[in-house]
């Protein structure tokens, strides 16, 4: 089909979903998730398929971002259980009052209708975006990039499978065939198809769906996160706390790519990071500002754009700073405002942080690696929104959802 003729029957998909209960909508999702199990080794096949077209193209790190196995597609069929048991966000009612001449007015949640998501390497995003969209009573169209297509559509064909044996209509999950720039320019002015677009991916992608799009846009997941180690910092906390944002996973966008060290204690910090992250399972590659690089051994020095890479890659900027003060000022010149993280013992000065630094996700003593929406209770993630409106953060079933006014009246006139 083409890609009008897809927005077409997933247009047509969203009215017909907003006749089915919340129970009936999670069958579905059960159903789904035991149709994804099901085809397991079809989508391995593809997924096979996908990789062996994109290992010359694409880095190891960004390979292992498309990579599926048994394991990471029964985590995706949990993940859908998990969204599965989650409340209804379309049941009840968010606030009401009654008029003195007994107009009864009520505020209650309802489905945008059809959102789209253009993503790029990540096969999971399917399932991810198939749950949360039905769940929250909304039909989803995917757009992911050439690289993850194969496998994409292979778990489109499983989730639609479970739509059908729930008796759900199947397109309510549908995949542009259409991988070129054209398609994804198409969903951006797509008014009157789409309700609500969602970008997963760098910061290109990120920056063409703002600029560009005529639809109502979230701008997501660009993260250049920091750690910022404070002179009152447990110094083996900071490292494990380091370690685990770089390491982890570094091709994902909660990743920290930059560490911020108090002058005070560079002298004696910087040596210890270098030997922790320089040598641990996977080597970092640390590029030190001209401070920090005065106490490292045989230093790489910052490039000019460093401090403003989301390097998705074992790399990490490291940058000397004047107190917490200095930390929330470069935090303020250089973040996406996606997640940050401080580490100390000084209350006074982790509640300085918490309260001026304005991103999604701001830590205390902990990893940056936690926002997710499976960590923060969401079941899975549609995206992590770096803007302020509507959504903020890690974006579950309520920020799927918009709300309407409901007025019932008895003969009342104005």
């Amino acid at each position: 089909m083409t890609t009008l003729q897809i927005m077409q029957e997933a247009k047509k998909a969203s009215k017909e979903l907003i006749s089915f209960s919340g129970e009936q909508r999670s069958a579905a999702l059960i159903c789904m998730a035991d149709a994804l199990i099901k085809n397991t080794e079809k989508i391995l096949v593809a997924n096979k398929n996908d990789l062996e077209n994109a290992k010359n193209s694409v880095s190891k790190v960004m390979l292992d971002r498309l990579m599926l196995d048994g394991e990471r597609i029964i985590s995706m069929a949990n993940g859908i259980k998990e969204v599965a048991a989650l409340p209804d966000p379309l049941e009840g009612t968010i606030e009401t009052f009654t008029r003195q001449d007994g107009l009864k007015i009520s505020k209650v949640p309802s489905p945008f209708g059809v959102i789209a998501i253009i993503y790029e390497s990540r096969p999971n995003v399917t399932s991810d975006a198939a749950a949360l969209s039905i769940k929250s009573g909304n039909a989803c169209v995917l757009r992911c990039g050439k690289e993850a297509h194969q496998s994409a559509l292979a778990i489109t064909a499983a989730l639609q499978e479970g739509l059908k044996l729930a008796r759900l209509p199947q397109n309510a999950v549908t995949l542009i065939e259409d991988t070129s720039r054209e398609s994804a320019n198409t969903l951006m002015t797509a008014t009157g198809y789409i309700d609500l677009l969602i970008p997963r991916g760098g910061k290109g992608l990120i920056s063409a769906c703002v600029q560009n799009a005529t639809v109502p846009c979230i701008e997501t997941g660009t993260g250049i996160c920091h750690v910022y180690v404070d002179k009152n910092a447990d110094f083996n906390m900071a490292l494990n706390i380091i370690e685990n944002a770089k390491t982890s996973r570094p091709s994902v966008c909660n990743a920290a790519e930059v560490c911020l060290v108090d002058k005070e204690i560079a002298s004696r910090f910087i040596p210890l990071l270098q030997k922790r992250l320089e040598n641990c399972a996977h080597p970092v590659q640390l590029r030190f500002d001209e401070y920090c690089a005065k106490f490292a051994n045989n230093p790489t020095l910052a490039g000019e754009q460093d401090f403003d890479t989301e390097f998705l890659d074992y790399i990490m900027a490291v940058g000397a700073v004047d107190g917490v003060n200095g930390a929330i000022n470069h935090i303020s010149m250089h973040s996406t405002h996606h997640s940050e993280a401080i580490v100390t013992d000084d209350k006074t000065a982790a509640d300085e942080f918490l309260k001026k630094v304005d991103s999604a996700a701001v830590y205390h003593n902990a990893s940056t690696r936690f926002t997710d929406g499976g960590e923060f209770g969401l079941g899975c993630e549609m995206g992590i929104s770096t803007q302020k409106l509507h959504a903020r953060g890690p974006m579950g079933l309520k920020e799927l959802t918009t709300y309407k006014y409901i007025i019932q009246g008895n003969g009342n006139i104005r």
